[in-house]
């Protein structure tokens, strides 16, 4: 009943309803530099917003019951963007049950594999998958992390044990290729929002272009990038090579 009550009331006060309650707008603000003290202290993040909305629907003469309205309201409304979430504890579990070590050694197995062609397969894959719409696919958390950066690694720990440098410079360029995979490849989608993005853009300032036209002439730039990228990592593995410790073999040859 209280709830249903609510709803005729109108819209919620805002900075000037709580200066008529002799409240002065200012006030209102306390919620930022709460914000800011929880996340400098180091609280738990999710009691610091909970603790900042809280105080600023007070001071804005909202009742408690109101500020819980508005927080179920925004969860319901954004709820997907939590999905996302979910899968770091999934990946976190894989990887405890020897995620990464299963990747390193599927790639030891395959005398060809090296640490450039190991990641232009995966440029493609994410490209393509991102031409078609599944941007979703892959990620640094979801896949870089746990798949592809052991499997690059793993490429090249088959010529002898690797530097911190080199393993940081091989994990860079997996997140690398994931980033400019599914940047030039999403455009190529006529129903992203990056040239949804585009054409209203354009429309507002009185060019009319179609998104299938956006998402054609997206080709030759996602084929480009594939080729530059391509050149760089056919270049990292040759500066991989060049960089190589010698293997006890080649000490006792020498």
């Amino acid at each position: 009943m209280r709830l249903a009550m609510m709803r005729h009331r109108g819209p919620a006060p805002t900075a000037a309803a709580a200066a008529s309650n002799g409240v002065s707008p200012l006030l209102v603000l306390l919620g930022i530099p709460i914000l800011v003290i929880g996340f400098v202290v180091g609280l738990n993040p999710l009691l610091v917003v909970a603790i900042a909305g809280f105080a600023t629907g007070l001071l804005a003469g909202l009742d408690p019951l109101a500020i819980l309205a508005a927080f179920g309201k925004a969860f319901v409304q954004n709820r997907y963007i939590g999905i996302v979430w979910l899968v770091v504890p999934v990946i976190g579990l894989l990887e405890r049950c020897g995620l990464r070590e299963r990747a390193q050694m599927l790639i030891a197995r395959i005398h060809a594999a090296t640490t450039g062609r190991v990641l232009l397969i995966y440029l493609v894959v994410r490209q393509v998958s991102a031409a078609l719409g599944l941007t979703s696919l892959g990620g640094h958390a979801q896949m870089v992390r746990p798949l592809i950066a052991p499997m690059a690694e793993a490429a090249e720990e088959r010529h002898g044990s690797i530097s911190e440098n080199t393993r940081m410079l091989i994990r860079a360029n997996a997140a690398a290729v994931d980033n400019i995979g599914v940047f030039f490849g999403e455009d190529v989608f006529i129903a992203i929002g990056s040239i949804l993005l585009i054409k209203g853009f354009l429309q507002q300032n009185g060019i009319v272009v179609a998104p299938l036209d956006l998402a054609v002439w997206a080709i030759p730039t996602a084929v480009l990038a594939f080729i530059i990228h391509g050149t760089r990592l056919f270049l990292l593995d040759r500066r991989l090579k060049r960089g190589r410790r010698p293997t006890t073999e080649e000490r006792a040859a020498a």
